[in-house]
């Protein structure tokens, strides 16, 4: 398995953006948040970069210190763990809100735009014009969701499995060969959901339109003595969307539960590997417990991306929808330019009654005030 294959589904994630992008409000939405990105992707480096404190940690406290039996040697290894930890928790909470503050400040650019769009969208657009609001949500959720973290994390994988094969040829091959695995079923995941994600969406969108027209007009609704069926519409297209995300949510599910007992098996198969390599005299413990470690931080992305799957399945929905939406419906009518008026007032045939009636204090005047 090849890293072009293991990256293929996340080049498969992005295609969207290069169509997405090209509408404007989207496009200038996004890009004050670039350098804002750039230092989520720099926090995201030095936060896989401690990851390595813990196998690290392992590998010395089996090799160095059980065999020297220095206390000192342990308690200044420990110390040092305290702070790297430390650091990567503060930088994994920092890039956690910075993640939610950008989904927040994308919602507040694009809510005005994207409301006004909705009251002017023609009907060709309507089922995105119903659900643009729901849209924005469901990007701003992504932004602050782990699962879009783990987008940031997955390029790091390839660096902890040639971290695997420089403690043995052997672990390293397993550690590949197990993630191969994963990253076929996250395209199989990938491929099986699609329909059923669309299906999803779709009986969504329908039941919110059912349920905004009923809520837009119940005066007509209640005088037509259609209340009790309009409920019975409103509720069979409820259902609808309740079975598809069900369906949907079984279906990431049993995905995400294969994985995650994949990766275990995996661990501790390398455990396994591990001690038959050091009964062979070919490792040592540290190595096995640390590389035991390195695979299941390797795997940790991709299994988030499998669980999550949905939660990105409809965030790039609802960038699609966006993009339909603000393209197919101008933000502005075409405007007609005017000559530029000049400071100049023309009163003609002025008359002033007062309140009580009588005769007019002014009557019948005309004069000119010229600028200045």
């Amino acid at each position: 398995m090849s890293v072009t294959q293991t990256f293929g589904f996340l080049k498969r994630f992005l295609e969207f953006s290069s169509t997405v992008l090209m509408t404007e409000p989207v496009r200038l939405s996004l890009r004050p948040f670039v350098p804002t990105l750039a230092l989520i992707a720099l926090f995201s480096t030095f936060v896989n970069l401690l990851m390595l404190t813990g196998p690290l940690f392992m590998l010395q406290v089996y090799d160095r210190v059980l065999s020297s039996r220095s206390e000192a040697t342990l308690l200044v290894l420990f110390l040092l763990v305290i702070g790297l930890y430390g650091a990567m928790g503060l930088l994994d909470f920092v890039r956690s809100r910075i993640g939610a503050r950008i989904g927040a400040r994308l919602q507040e650019e694009l809510d005005e735009p994207v409301f006004k769009t909705m009251l002017r969208a023609p009907a060709s657009v309507a089922r995105q014009a119903v659900t643009g609001l729901s849209d924005i949500e469901a990007v701003r959720r992504f932004f602050g969701a782990p699962v879009a973290f783990a987008l940031f994390d997955l390029p790091f994988t390839p660096l902890f499995v040639a971290a695997i094969f420089i403690f043995h040829p052997l672990l390293g091959w397993l550690a590949l060969a197990g993630g191969g695995v994963l990253v076929m079923l996250s395209l199989i995941n990938q491929f099986v959901s699609r329909k059923p994600s669309a299906l999803a969406g779709q009986t969504a969108s329908v039941s919110t339109r059912t349920a905004e027209q009923i809520r837009t007009q119940p005066d007509t609704v209640r005088a037509l003595g259609m209340t009790d069926a309009a409920i019975t519409r409103w509720r069979d297209t409820r259902d609808r969307s309740l079975t598809a995300e069900v369906a949907l949510s079984d279906r990431n599910g049993g995905f995400g539960s294969v994985t995650k007992a994949l990766r275990l098996f995996l661990q501790s198969a390398m455990l396994a590997l591990g001690a038959w390599l050091v009964l062979q005299d070919q490792l040592t413990a540290g190595a096995m417990i640390a590389a035991s470690i390195l695979l299941g931080r390797a795997l940790a992305p991709i299994e988030q991306l499998i669980g999550g799957w949905s939660m990105i399945a409809r965030a790039r929905s609802g960038w699609v929808s966006l993009k339909t939406l603000l393209a197919a419906t101008p933000l502005k009518d075409p405007e007609t330019r005017l000559n530029r008026p000049e400071a100049r007032l023309d009163v003609k045939g002025l008359t002033i009654i007062p309140p009580s009636g009588g005769k007019p204090i002014i009557q019948q005047v005309t004069f000119s005030v010229l600028p200045g």
